[in-house]
């Protein structure tokens, strides 16, 4: 029964990380047209982030997908280590953006457009995500995965990133509030340093820290 149990969590899982993988390509690439045509921080740093949940969404789905084929063993793990690596990378230049590029847009006054489709892409977001994350939850239950916890983690990182990506977005397009969206990043911002945060400390053998309740 516990095997037959596993496998069932084991096939859910891969069914929610395809639908990861899917939500989080076309969340990328809306949020960064959206940021690229509205000359906004917040939403091209919340298109990155999508990319780099991407990565973890598609690292989970080939982790899970091996184990339904019955793979297995230390060559999984190396696998994992590398995308936290690459993982923690992204997020320290992602960081590094939004700092940089947030301050010369303070700086020259610039100010980003309202934007009804990054206002669209970060309300689904925020609908979504949490379910997908207790969806995600249930299933790992049973399957117990490290991995798979910090990836709940991330999915729920992300609902708190289009939360704050929505409040931005939505003052500069309701009342043309340009400097709400700057507020807004600087929220992204320390989502962001705890994200990398943990994502270092896994690269060194630390523990990551589940915040999914």
């Amino acid at each position: 029964m516990e095997v037959a149990q596993r496998r069932a969590a084991i096939r859910a899982g891969v069914r929610l990380e395809l639908v990861t993988v899917v939500w989080m390509t076309a969340e990328a690439m809306l949020a960064i047209a959206a940021g690229i045509a509205a000359r906004s921080v917040l939403l091209t740093a919340f298109g990155f982030d999508s990319v780099i949940e991407l990565l973890s969404g598609v690292t989970l789905l080939w982790r899970l997908s091996s184990e339904a084929r019955g793979s297995g063993g230390a060559h999984l793990e190396t696998v994992e280590r590398r995308a936290t690596v690459i993982s923690a990378a992204l997020l320290a230049l992602l960081c590094a953006y939004v700092v940089l590029v947030g301050l010369g847009g303070l700086v020259a006054r610039l100010h980003p457009a309202g934007s009804a489709l990054g206002v669209a892409v970060s309300a689904a977001a925020v609908v979504a995500m949490p379910l997908l994350a207790w969806r995600k939850r249930r299933a790992n239950v049973i399957i117990g995965s490290p991995a798979l916890r910090a990836d709940i983690a991330e999915t729920i990182t992300c609902a708190y990133l289009a939360a704050a990506t929505l409040a931005g977005a939505g003052l500069n397009l309701a009342f043309g509030w340009w400097w709400a969206e700057y507020a807004a990043a600087l929220v992204l911002l320390v989502f962001i340093v705890m994200e990398t945060r943990e994502a270092v400390a896994a690269t060194r053998g630390g523990e990551l820290h589940d915040h999914t309740g």
